[in-house]
């Protein structure tokens, strides 16, 4: 982020623009939306710049800028579309003192403008840096179809009002009486009473809300998918913004963990197979705990919950202690790896069933039915088998498998930087060793990568075998 976003206070204070022109006139359409001080420079202003003159809604000094007039200014805009201007009055302006904004220029300004979406008081600003106005164009005209004209009208009667919401608790209490007054009872109000209705409306509410139960403390496990931000469902992100605490496992990726609210508490209860770990009793007393206190927990895991998410230890532990819970499934990391080589965990005619493994489990590398598993046909998601790989290619080849079985590994699945390594039963763990993966990685037992596949099928048959 080369540009950090901030709300600039200009109520009173002092706003210089150097133009006339309509690169000008397209700032000061922004500017007089705020309750800043303006003041132009520009010895030939357009029509429209001195009808707001003559109005009062900004002050218009008929020549150009000199050294000096900048001074006190918050900021400073070079509108000139003449580059040799704006690069004389830029450096007159910072040398007063005002940050500069010389328009059309990212490089040479201190500051930039984004598009706004307005609903005063609430302001969505949209910015890409220069990157991509196109972009920001379209964002905006999305979120101003999406959020109501009435939004800045409750907005403006909920703040009036705050003072008196603080005989509500900080913390959950809280959020909920705003939460229902912005999503639910103050549009009902409005749409019928209209702004008249709103202030008796919040008073009723607060009552309501002051005495209403306590909501008690709840956990949430929720599946975070296999690390790509898109493929999080909605009930995920939605009970990530209500959390207030996220307690999460070391393979969630951190754009995941943004979702959550700001105020809410992140812990890591990162877990690694013969590495460090966070105990599970220790994350189980955790949870408990939190929940216990009276808070939203979400127990936040990779890919799904219910597979080898050790979930069942996590859900008897809130069992025992009466610790209500529910469970949001995700994407497991299976899907998102088999999807991106091309192919499916089932296919008529090669095999009726899949089946999901461990290459190890809480007593070292983990037993499974080898001999079913190396029948011809089979398809197989191997989870966390990268330091197993040697065992797991030893039990099978031991049971018959063919050391010709296709094997796809795919490290990060769905991530930016996803890598697939194409290989056969027989080579598995000299493979896997050379290409020294670092993420956590699926072996897809049994299937190669489409293209991997296509191109065997049209070898001739003496090459191919």
């Amino acid at each position: 982020m080369k540009h950090f976003p901030i709300f600039v206070a200009l109520e009173g204070r002092r706003v210089v623009v150097s133009g006339g022109g309509e690169a000008a006139v397209a700032k000061l359409r922004l500017l007089l939306k705020t309750e800043a001080r303006i003041t132009v420079f520009a010895d030939n202003p357009v029509l429209q710049v001195a009808d707001w003159a003559d109005q009062g809604l900004l002050r218009l000094v008929r020549r150009k800028l000199e050294p000096g007039d900048a001074a006190c200014a918050v900021l400073f805009y070079a509108a000139n579309d003449d580059d040799a201007e704006d690069a004389r009055v830029a450096a007159l302006a910072r040398a007063d003192g005002a940050l500069v904004n010389w328009v059309d220029n990212l490089g040479a300004s201190q500051f930039i403008t984004p598009a706004i979406v307005d609903r005063d008081p609430v302001t969505v600003a949209i910015g890409t840096e220069g990157a991509a106005p196109v972009l920001a164009r379209a964002i905006k005209a999305d979120l101003e179809e999406r959020l109501p004209s009435s939004l800045g009208i409750l907005a403006r009667v909920g703040k009036a009002f705050r003072a008196a919401a603080e005989a509500l608790p900080m913390g959950r209490k809280r959020r909920a009486f705003w939460s229902d007054y912005y999503f639910k009872s103050g549009p009902q109000v409005f749409d019928v009473e209209g702004e008249e209705g709103l202030t008796p409306a919040l008073e009723s509410l607060l009552d309501d809300h002051l005495h209403s139960r306590a909501e008690e403390g709840r956990v949430t496990f929720v599946g975070a998918g296999p690390g790509d931000p898109e493929l999080l469902t909605l009930k995920a992100r939605r009970a990530l913004h209500e959390a207030d605490v996220v307690i999460h496992d070391r393979l969630v990726a951190p754009e995941i963990l943004e979702f959550a609210r700001r105020e809410a508490r992140i812990i890591d209860a990162g877990k690694e197979g013969f590495g460090p770990s966070t105990k599970q009793s220790d994350i189980d007393a955790m949870i408990v705990e939190h929940a216990q206190a009276g808070q939203h927990v979400i127990r936040l895991k990779s890919g799904d919950p219910t597979v080898f998410g050790r979930l069942d230890e996590e859900m008897d532990a809130c069992a025992a202690e009466n610790v209500p819970f529910s469970i949001i499934p995700g994407i497991t990391s299976a899907s998102a790896a088999v999807a991106s080589i091309g192919q499916s965990l089932t296919k008529r005619g090669r095999n009726s069933s899949v089946r999901f493994v461990t290459g190890h489990d809480m007593k070292g590398y983990a037993e499974h039915d080898w001999r079913a598993l190396a029948e011809p046909g089979q398809v197989a998601a191997i989870y966390m088998g990268k330091k197993s790989a040697r065992f797991v290619q030893g039990r099978l080849m031991m049971h018959g498998a063919d050391p010709e079985t296709p094997i796809s590994i795919i490290e990060n699945a769905s991530r930016p930087d996803q890598r697939t390594l194409a290989t056969r039963l027989g080579a598995l763990a000299e493979d896997l060793a050379d290409a020294q993966l670092t993420g956590p990685a699926l072996i897809l037992f049994g299937l190669a990568p489409r293209a991997a596949e296509a191109a065997l099928q049209t070898l001739p048959e003496e090459i191919a075998l």
